[in-house]
């Protein structure tokens, strides 16, 4: 069934762009507070952060990994922002999705919790600062049910809003074309797709176990952390990729794969043995 059009409403009551904002479906009830970590004074001022919700924090690795995200279930989003800004380091923006009438409970809390942490290593596209998510929360149908729609409507607003953390990386492909590239060098054999949000390498591939020198300080400390958090693990003359893991630029995605500077817009090549340039960045009209 194809995806029926949703309006959402994006709300920045101090007239920031980069602020706290507040999204919504405008026919739904799930809000999304978004709270850069600069502004929580401002953030924690709302009376929208005052229920219980889910909430989750974002941020960066250090040497440019996949991102990290922390998720966790409050009574008072308030009270959780602010007793994580004195204990976690690494996040910079938090976002709360709680209920425009304040009909959550901690229940449903609760559920939500367990259904993201699932969802996000599932998608493994941030690395969780969690532990596993334990146990399925029992509770009653009807709620299981209510929760379930809840969950869609929060992962709508977080991906429109700049955090994919439950969409499948490969889900999504330019034109509407399931079109994927190979990259076969030094003992490199990888599949990949191009989408809006990058490069995306799948699942299965083979990246080449050897690094040139000159990529040693570049390549080396974000193949370490992928390994280090799973994406990669060491096979027979490579690393296999065991989920699929997108990439900011054909070339980042090219040079894990290489273990050395390559240009990945020539070195990914579809079944005709066309690169990428070739195939989206050749002027149709030359």
């Amino acid at each position: 069934m194809k995806s029926l059009g949703k309006t959402i409403q994006i709300y920045c009551p101090e007239g920031e762009p980069r602020g706290v904002r507040i999204a919504e479906i405008t026919t739904r009830i799930v809000q999304a507070i978004v709270v850069p970590r600069a502004k929580l004074r401002q953030g924690l001022a709302r009376p929208e952060l005052g229920g219980v919700g889910l909430y989750l924090l974002f941020g960066e690795t250090e040497t440019g990994g996949a991102p990290l995200a922390y998720i966790g279930e409050a009574e008072d989003c308030c009270a959780r922002f602010r007793q994580h800004n004195r204990t976690k380091d690494f996040w910079n923006v938090g976002v709360a999705i709680v209920s425009r009438t304040a009909s959550f409970t901690k229940a449903h809390g609760k559920l939500l919790e367990w259904l993201a942490i699932e969802q996000a290593t599932k998608t493994g596209r941030y690395q969780l600062d969690n532990g596993n998510a334990g146990g399925e929360p029992a509770v009653p149908e009807w709620m299981r049910a209510e929760v379930a729609e809840v969950f869609e409507t929060m992962e709508v607003l977080l991906g429109t809003l700049g955090f994919p953390i439950f969409e499948p990386a490969a889900e999504h492909v330019a034109g509407g074309e399931q079109s994927v590239f190979v990259c076969r060098r030094g003992g490199a054999d990888a599949r990949g797709v191009y989408n809006e949000e990058g490069f995306v390498v799948l699942k299965g591939s083979i990246a080449r176990r050897d690094m040139t020198t000159s990529a040693q300080d570049t390549v080396g400390p974000r193949r370490e952390e992928m390994i280090s958090s799973g994406a990669l693990v060491a096979v027979k003359g490579g690393y296999r990729f065991v989920r699929d893991v997108p990439f900011s630029t054909p070339s980042a995605a090219a040079a894990i794969v290489t273990g050395g500077s390559a240009n990945g817009w020539v070195e990914w090549k579809n079944d005709q043995g066309q690169t990428l340039d070739e195939v989206y960045r050749k002027d149709p009209k030359s």
